[in-house]
């Protein structure tokens, strides 16, 4: 299994009343964290949106479990949890400074056609992707 981690310095911007970072901006860091990824395995997703593909989220699960606070820093860890050539679910953990974890998640998503929105196989339409894909994939079970 393939890990990429992403280090966050947390901005004050990102932190809400109660001095934590906001809910919300865990997302923002999953997708650094989930470009990080892919670019560790050698592609850039820029690169495909300029194809006419997009991959657009179709599920998350969340569970935050520490507060990050202003000042500190976060390591966002992403990694391909599931992969069938169709939809790919990445695996998240964000820990903080101390190393204990802050948050876990998951989001699934599938490639589609910008213009009609129809899924795409990325086996056929992007072979080596899929390929590295099933390479990075967490084994069944860790996950």
């Amino acid at each position: 299994m393939i890990i990429s981690t992403k280090e966050i310095e947390v901005r004050y911007a990102e932190t809400d009343q109660m001095g934590v970072v906001y809910h919300a901006n865990y997302l923002v860091w999953m997708e650094l964290g989930r470009t990080s990824l892919i670019e560790k395995l050698g592609f850039n997703y820029a690169e495909m949106e300029k194809e006419g593909v997009l991959s657009p989220v179709i599920d998350i699960q969340v569970s935050y479990k520490k507060p990050v606070r202003y000042g500190e820093k976060a390591i966002v860890k992403t990694w391909v949890s599931e992969y069938n050539g169709i939809k790919v679910v990445y695996g998240y953990e964000i820990v903080n400074e101390s190393g204990e974890v802050s948050l876990t998640a998951s989001s699934s998503h599938v490639c589609v056609k910008k213009e009609n929105f129809q899924p795409i196989s990325m086996r056929k339409a992007y072979p080596d992707w899929h390929d590295a894909y099933n390479r990075a994939k967490a084994p069944v079970g860790d996950c």
